[in-house]
């Protein structure tokens, strides 16, 4: 394992989506006083850093990634004091904090758009986002055919003080989402000031969201595959941040990075930009033997000339549950078709879940896990409607469900909803409803019992912390029937997955963790094990 000063390395963080952890006051909604009460778990459960989804002000038009105050606790989720006793109380539990910094746009509630709004076309503060007027007859259509991510025109038509139409402003996401024109120099300073503002109280790291969107093309012509993904100049906004986090001991910066090609996606990575990134397309594959280790294989080699360590994820707030897709005849994700509905095996989800769990702390590098997934969650997928809020739902016309399907709020103990994420005596709901099925599948229900996927998690994260061969450093293949995956991690421990649907010859070795038991010594189909293999 490496020294203190590069804890990323190795580090197995724990993704909190504040809204849906734990709620404090009975009040519905997840918050900072929720998660204090849950330290003492994630502690126990062995993770070495929480990385929280955005907690600021926000109108939670994409939830609370539209950011009205990057210097403030939403009050739906705490005050700033909270946030800095939750930062030492996880200190004390020697657990680390990452935050999110949304840069590429903020909310139409923050005071920056709220004074341009109030501004002359050309004024200093329109400048600092992308204010433009329209094409066509009374400037009615908008600058150029640039779509949102979350469909629909990228661009929304304000109206002036005098009720009459006005310019155009761009948002590459929601419409409640103005983006930063990052051409201005006013932008980069106040968010080199918003890192040290964290990393004064304490926060030891941040993950960047939408890493590679900041620029864009300066003309805003029509739209060609880079006018706005992975544009040259967002390397020396990240040189920047490298600067201020180097101002400070011991800080990461972590990039959501989603590209192709891996290798524009590695410089992200280079000595004086970001520490690590995101891995998506192990989070994409299949699970298939020859493709996952292809992706292990490309992920391995594109790190390696930068020197950052990989990182391995199967799950966040943004994707379908692992649980789900691997129960499903295609087991790969697509973030444009996440085939809501489609048939599921859960128990079959579940147990590849539990070998992936394995590969996945196993592999050398850093790993990132949603929570619910130590609880085997799958994707709450039949949500009513009327209580969907991701704005993808709506700007989708109804055609995409959205992302709200693994951000149900976890269930903690009982047997009916809000499942202990609510105080006794609550009578506020949960702000989105929880399954009818999930009393078996509480931190409670699981606690202590043998066969649980909680058990499971706690006793690799724990093995995880013992052996010298686990967490960032070499590893090696070796040899192994079709359908399998087998490698080395030092002279003396092996992971190997059987990915194929028989079962599979094992090598003798002494069995330090397994997925599911062994029969008569072989390694049932989707089954992975740890072995300590005496050289």
């Amino acid at each position: 394992m490496p020294d203190e000063s590069s804890w990323w390395r190795s580090a197995v963080i724990y993704q909190i989506y504040v809204r849906s952890f734990a709620d404090g006051n009975g009040d519905g909604t997840g918050d900072l006083d929720g998660v204090r009460g849950k330290l003492g778990y994630l502690a126990d459960l062995g993770v070495d850093a929480l990385w929280f989804t955005p907690w600021y002000p926000s109108p939670m038009a994409d939830g609370g990634y539209d950011v009205a105050d990057y210097r403030d606790i939403s009050p739906m989720f705490g005050s700033l004091a909270a946030a800095e006793k939750l930062i030492d109380e996880a200190h004390g539990h020697g657990i680390r904090i990452i935050i999110d910094v949304v840069p590429n746009h903020c909310s139409t509630e923050h005071a920056w758009f709220k004074r341009a709004l109030a501004s002359k076309p050309g004024s200093e503060e329109r400048q600092r986002f992308w204010f433009r007027p329209g094409r066509g007859p009374e400037e009615a259509e908008p600058p150029n055919n640039w779509q949102s991510i979350f469909g629909g025109p990228a661009w929304t038509r304000t109206t002036n003080a005098d009720g009459t139409p006005g310019e155009w402003y761009l948002h590459l996401f929601a419409p409640e989402q103005p983006d930063f024109n990052w051409t201005n120099p006013v932008v980069a300073a106040e968010f080199e000031d918003i890192l040290r503002f964290w990393f004064d109280r304490g926060v030891d790291g941040v993950r960047i969201d939408s890493v590679a969107v900041l620029v864009k093309e300066p003309t805003l012509a029509d739209e060609t595959p880079d006018s706005y993904t992975d544009r040259d100049g967002n390397h020396d906004i990240y040189r920047g941040w490298r600067r201020v986090a180097e101002e400070y001991p011991d800080k990461a910066l972590i990039g959501e990075i989603w590209l192709p090609d891996a290798e524009r996606f590695a410089r992200y990575l280079r000595a004086d930009e970001l520490h690590v990134a995101f891995n998506f397309e192990f989070l994409c594959c299949a699970w298939d033997a020859g493709k996952l280790r292809a992706v292990v294989d490309r992920t391995l080699a594109a790190h390696k000339p930068v020197g950052a360590p990989a990182t391995w994820v199967l799950s966040n707030h943004d994707v379908v549950r692992h649980v789900t897709r691997y129960g499903r005849a295609d087991t790969s994700f697509d973030m444009a078709d996440r085939r809501i509905g489609a048939p599921t095996d859960l128990e079959l989800g579940r147990r590849r879940a539990r070998a992936a769990a394995l590969l996945t702390l196993a592999l050398p590098g850093g790993a990132y896990l949603y929570q619910g997934e130590e609880l085997g969650l799958a994707e709450v997928e039949d949500l009513p409607d009327e209580v969907r809020q991701d704005p993808i739902w709506a700007r989708s016309e109804h055609t995409d469900r959205g992302r709200d399907g693994c951000r149900v709020p976890l269930p903690w103990s009982g047997s009916r909803q809000p499942y202990g994420f609510s105080p006794d005596g609550a009578t506020a709901q949960p702000w989105l409803p929880q399954p009818e099925s999930w009393g078996e599948q509480t931190v409670r229900a699981q606690e202590g019992r043998a066969d649980s996927m909680l058990t499971l998690y706690s006793e690799i994260l724990r093995l995880r912390h013992e052996l010298t061969e686990l967490g960032d450093g070499p590893m090696n293949w070796l040899p192994a029937a079709a359908g399998v995956l087998a490698f080395a991690r030092g002279p003396e421990f092996a992971c190997v997955v059987n990915v194929s649907g028989q079962p599979a010859e094992l090598s003798d070795g002494e069995v330090l963790a397994a997925s599911s038991s062994l029969v008569d010594g072989r390694l049932p189909a989707d089954t992975a094990v740890w072995l300590r293999t005496r050289g």
